[in-house]
């Protein structure tokens, strides 16, 4: 019952498995008391159709009162423990399932963040646990401990008499044949409203990010529209899926019901062909309200589990996927960086093809090349933030993809083009860097990349919060923060993405000068589409349709007839005269 299956159906933890058996365990106990003190009343009621029936007085009220006082005990203690066992340990289940989600997160390749949507990862992390929370407290252990003691109870209605016991359950296995024959309608509605809310989430995303350039272009209405168009739709499809589902939940709860008449009309014509007397049938009728309550509400509970199962295997994709691992030491002979045959694919897009290059230890090697030829890949591959399928890209002779990615990146300091910032201080942006910098080594590093220029007129200086991703500085201060961030991790391998794209000339001249004194000795990739940017490097790698179609120095490619270095060269100089008639 509590299988592997089981537990990847509803994305458990090993601990939550256990959770569920504790709250199965306590459900049945507490069912079979509830149900004790039916036998209690029935008792007490028999006692007194017999005192009725004989003339007999009353006797043994006080062996009745203890029974009582027994169940009421009992019912105390036994509900307390199920609801610790179906509320309050659950609870620590959903810290333990984000907590292992966060883990598996971590340790997955960074590019499979760039494959899929932000919305729809938050929609995950947050709604979908959410969603499963309800179904871990509320559903599995009461569900599950309602099967167990319905069938105990059964067991005893069939031994005492089978043809009443038949009457009175046989709507239970007809209401839940009904419901799980319609799981297949019931999950294509939750498919198609969790589509329709990632929409939605997506919608409002995008509306919020890109504000200012809707404002700029009039556009207000038009996305508006739009927002409340997805809006629209996904309120059409939980409509429909709860009228889809609320259908077959109450269609199996009338079913389920007409035992109580069967049960009704059986005892009658048993009482009267005289097999059976009245107080036989009044039993069952007690029963019967035990019986079906538990699955008046298991019920429902069935239609949200089957719905919850979407929200549990959109989980176990996250789980599912391959993490980038690898040794927990690096030792490489010195941090030159090989790339040996590499080839690499978005998908079913071939971006590299059998590249092959050497990035040198002391040097500066550039990657230049046209949009779309791989430089950016390249970067990410040298720092395994995706893994290499085709080829091998080595560091001091070590195989990067047999090192565990963390503790590959303590080499690496990176400077990408699309600077990420936290809403913190210029200084806690800059510590990133170096966990445990002073601040006199975090304000080194940011007048080496030309910080301090426009932090000294912030009105806290160091200290001033810089808003969500850096929203109250420019691009060219926020890309500075970000330089000055590697600088201070001070590793012996840097990759630069178009670090300098959004500096003017004044700036972007004065942080070459501190990266070519601060990177001296290291191993430095860069990739710049500005001749300029690269003209001091060692060597230029250029790549074209994905393969290395040129490499030498810049003296070397510039005096190269015919050659796309060269070209490009010629080109960013003759638009370098261009103007505004």
């Amino acid at each position: 019952m509590f299988g592997r299956d089981f537990q990847r159906k509803y994305a458990l933890t090993d601990q939550g498995v256990k959770n569920t058996k504790t709250a199965t365990f306590w459900t049945v106990i507490v069912n079979l008391i509830v149900m004790g003190g039916m036998g209690i009343l029935y008792m007490m009621m028999t006692k007194y159709m017999d005192t009725l029936t004989a003339g007999t007085s009353l006797s043994g009220a006080g062996l009745f009162l203890i029974l009582v006082l027994v169940f009421v005990i009992l019912s105390l203690i036994t509900h307390l423990q199920q609801y610790r066992a179906t509320y309050g340990l659950v609870y620590g289940e959903v810290k333990s399932v984000r907590i292992s989600l966060a883990e598996r997160m971590r340790k997955l390749p960074l590019g499979y963040f760039g494959k899929r949507d932000l919305a729809d990862l938050t929609e995950t992390i947050m709604g979908d646990v959410n969603r499963l929370e309800h179904v871990w407290s509320h559903c599995l252990g009461y569900l599950y401990g309602s099967y167990i003691s319905t069938a105990v109870i059964a067991i005893m209605l069939f031994s005492f008499d089978w043809r009443l016991a038949l009457a009175c359950l046989w709507g239970v296995p007809v209401a839940f044949i009904l419901l799980f024959g319609s799981r297949k309608i019931n999950k294509r509605h939750s498919e198609i409203t969790k589509e329709a809310g990632i929409q939605v989430s997506d919608g409002i995303q995008e509306t919020l990010e890109n504000i200012r350039e809707i404002r700029a272009t009039n556009q207000e209405k038009k996305f508006l529209k739009e927002l409340n168009d997805k809006i629209d739709h996904h309120e059409k499809t939980m409509l429909s899926g709860e009228l889809s589902c609320g259908i077959f939940v109450n269609a199996a709860s009338v079913i389920m019901r007409l035992g109580v008449a069967t049960t009704i009309l059986t005892g009658t014509k048993l009482i009267l062909s005289g097999q059976v007397d009245f107080m036989v049938l009044f039993m069952f009728l007690l029963v019967i309200t035990r019986v079906y309550a538990p699955f008046d509400q298991a019920l429902a509970l069935i239609a949200e589990m089957l719905m919850s199962q979407i929200a549990a295997s959109r989980l176990m994709e996250i789980h599912d996927t391959k993490t980038a691992e690898g040794a927990d030491s690096f030792n490489p002979k010195g941090h030159d960086i090989v790339f040996d045959n590499v080839g690499f694919a978005y998908d079913d897009e071939q971006v590299l093809r059998q590249v092959s290059f050497t990035a040198k230890e002391g040097e500066v090697t550039a990657l230049v090349g046209p949009s779309g030829s791989g430089k950016s890949t390249c970067a990410r591959l040298a720092a395994r933030l995706w893994d290499v399928p085709e080829g091998t890209i080595r560091v001091g002779g070590v195989d990067i993809n047999s090192v565990d990615p963390e503790v590959l990146l303590s080499d690496y300091s990176m400077v990408f083009q699309d600077v990420v910032l936290f809403d913190d201080t210029v200084m806690e942006n800059i510590r990133l860097g170096k966990h445990g910098a002073t601040d006199d080594e975090v304000k080194a590093a940011a007048k080496a990349a030309n910080c301090d220029e426009f932090v000294e007129k912030l009105p806290q200086g160091y200290d001033t919060p810089i808003g969500e991703n850096g929203a109250k500085l420019s691009g060219g201060e926020r890309q500075r923060i970000s330089i000055a961030r590697a600088l201070l991790k001070n590793a012996p391998i840097v990759l630069l993405d178009e670090a300098t794209a959004s500096l003017d000339v004044e700036n972007e001249t004065k942080v070459q000068e501190a990266l070519s004194r601060l990177l001296a000795g290291k191993t430095v990739l860069v990739i710049a589409h500005r001749m300029r940017t690269v003209e001091a490097a060692d060597k230029i790698v250029v790549l074209a349709d994905g393969k290395v179609a040129e490499e030498g120095s810049p003296s070397e490619l510039l005096g190269k007839e015919n050659g796309i270095f060269k070209r490009m060269a010629q080109l960013q100089s003759e638009s370098a005269g261009w103007s505004i008639a």
